[in-house]
């Protein structure tokens, strides 16, 4: 019996994508060009560098490549790049991080544990990883950029929605603890 496979992958990434668009929301789009120490991106860079960054499994574990050895990434990381710098609004944006998180859902759930079992050779010709590794690094991207963002939340003021939910929990189990003393 497989335990995870497309449809996890799709249902797991979309509670990911879920909680970065929340975090979208939480955060005033005058603060969007907010920079939280020198050379790190604004946020509204950051949100849209999440939302254009799954091209990257799209070209190349959607197209069913084996090995990324000779594969050129310099045009895509630019066209990455060119469109993280292109002004947007917070709608605009979160309208982004919907649409192209959803697309990449759907890609998610087509594949087969077959798919996911594939090797693929990793650009140092060294490391051969399973498909199922390589697009979990996806969500593990996305991760990584939301804990920025979180952190940015903080600097800003703003209690994460994570933080908040476990607060609400914590104070409803005291009451209902209280309330059966």
């Amino acid at each position: 019996m497989d335990c995870y496979a497309g449809k996890e992958l799709a249902d797991a990434f979309r509670t990911v994508r879920k909680n970065t668009i929340q975090v979208a929301e939480d955060i005033p789009e005058s603060k969007y060009d907010f920079v939280a120490a020198p050379e790190v991106n604004t946020v509204r860079r950051m949100l849209t560098h999440v939302a254009v960054s799954t091209r990257f499994w799209e070209e190349t574990d959607a197209k069913g490549l084996t090995t990324m050895q000779g594969f050129d990434f310099m045009p895509l990381l630019e066209s990455n790049q060119a469109d993280e710098t292109k002004q947007r609004t917070k709608a605009e944006i979160i309208d982004l991080l919907l649409t192209n998180g959803e697309k990449f859902a759907a890609w998610l759930e087509t594949l087969t544990p077959e798919v996911l079992a594939q090797r693929v050779t990793e650009p140092d010709g060294q490391a051969i990883k399973s498909r199922f590794e390589r697009i979990l690094g996806a969500k593990e991207h996305e991760m990584h950029h939301r804990a920025q963002l979180m952190l940015i939340e903080r600097q800003l003021g703003i209690v994460p929605h994570l933080t908040r939910q476990r607060q609400e929990r914590m104070a409803r189990m005291k009451a209902q603890r209280a309330a059966r003393v």
